[in-house]
């Protein structure tokens, strides 16, 4: 809203300093302040408020250390981070831009499935929450939006060099590449982006042609299985890694900061060509998001460190995952998210092998046998007797050394 204002006062009055908002990188920076003030003061207020209505969290007796001292602590703290986002990217991104859109719709369709969930284990007493079909639903359906808008709107383009004979209906543009002239053209594809694969490119379309099947013909469908999995596995997965005060949040925090780093690069043409990586126009506007989505994290983080005064429950878990997932989509570059979310594949692989361990050695040996101490990962460390917060720190550690990997990879050939 402030940037159509500005712009509109710089057009028409010549006001000194408005044209500042035609940067990115100064509405990034808004973005980021606004958002720590929104979520540390403001936050304050929806805690007490929280404490007020006796929003607690219930706490299953797991044997840990500690855990059951923080029965009562205030949930559905994931309100903090979805305000935290969503209003500094209303006031400060261009709201008619189709991965500003596609990235609210995200945020609220997740959000809402979250709350739903909290709602029902808080205030129905109902400790299952929402069936967990119904959230794979819901995961699933904001797949099916995103990957069909990713491979139908128009708007939703790669920037590729032109090599001769012409295949796309679409306009030839000049510009140079160093001191190369270069042919491009803007086209709807469904390329992304792969670390050590021939000119890190990889190409969905092209997935069945080694059964002889159409591939143009199948790109979507294999576009949307894509798609799907990732947005369903990575969401699932900073739910699950949500177990301890401060891990999710300082983790996402760590990938919100790579992937603005990723959507930079990727959306600024002269960065683009110097790195030789795919440039996709009008998506360096999602670095404002990725600012509010950082600042909103490292916000919440302040009350929910050790020892945490809030959780942000499922409004945020799933939020936050889903936001990871699909921004990587956007900037195409969600086949890098495995060793980027590298803590949240983990976390979720680790549950995956316990409960498919113990399934079958009862089925095997009659009684259930177990791999970890306690899944997901970092209650195995806890039941190892690891204190919370250095397990938190061990982590973050790890997802930093992920992050610098994932942003060298881009470059490997």
């Amino acid at each position: 809203m402030l940037y159509y204002l500005f712009t509109w006062l710089n057009k028409n009055y010549t006001i000194p300093g408005a044209g500042v908002f035609q940067y990115i990188t100064f509405r990034t920076a808004m973005a980021v302040i606004t958002s720590l003030v929104v979520t540390t003061v403001f936050g304050r207020r929806l805690i007490d408020y929280l404490q007020f209505k006796q929003v607690g969290e219930t706490v299953r007796n797991l044997g840990l250390e500690g855990q059951m001292q923080k029965a009562g602590t205030p949930t559905m703290g994931g309100i903090i981070i979805i305000l935290g986002i969503l209003v500094p990217t209303l006031l400060f991104a261009k709201l008619d831009n189709i991965y500003i859109i596609m990235m609210l719709v995200t945020t609220l369709w997740l959000g809402a499935i979250g709350f739903l969930d909290d709602y029902i284990k808080v205030f129905k007493k109902n400790k299952e929450g929402l069936a967990g079909r119904f959230k794979i639903i819901g995961q699933v359906g904001l797949a099916l939006f995103i990957g069909f808008t990713m491979y139908s709107n128009t708007d939703i383009v790669i920037r590729q060099e032109v090599k001769l004979p012409v295949k796309y209906d679409a306009p030839v543009e000049f510009h140079m590449r160093g001191n190369t002239p270069v042919y491009t053209q803007d086209i709807r594809s469904t390329k992304t982006t792969m670390p050590f694969y021939k000119n890190n490119e990889f190409d969905y379309g092209k997935v069945l042609k080694f059964i002889g099947a159409d591939s143009d013909h199948y790109s979507l469908l294999v576009f949307m299985f894509f798609v799907i999995i990732i947005i369903t596995f990575i969401s699932n997965g900073a739910n699950i890694t949500d177990g301890i005060d401060g891990l999710a949040t300082g983790t996402s925090a760590i990938i919100g900061i790579t992937l603005a780093i990723l959507a930079y690069v990727s959306g600024n043409t002269v960065i683009a060509d110097y790195l030789n990586i795919m440039y996709i126009p009008n998506s360096g506007e999602l670095v404002i998001f990725a600012g509010a989505f950082v600042g909103a994290c490292v916000g919440f983080l302040w009350y929910n460190s050790y020892p945490a005064q809030v959780f942000m429950g499922d409004t945020g878990s799933l939020a936050i995952g889903g936001i990871i997932a699909v921004f990587a989509i956007m900037i195409r570059k969600e086949l890098m998210v495995p060793l980027l979310c590298g803590i949240f594949v983990i976390e979720n692989i680790s549950v995956i092998i316990q409960v498919s361990w113990f399934k079958y050695t009862r089925i095997r040996f009659g009684t259930g046998r177990r791999v970890f101490l306690l899944a997901p990962l970092h209650h195995h460390y806890q039941k190892k007797g690891f204190h919370e917060a250095k397990i938190v720190t061990r982590f973050w550690i790890i997802g930093i050394l992920l992050a610098i990997v994932t942003i060298i990879t881009l470059k490997l050939r």
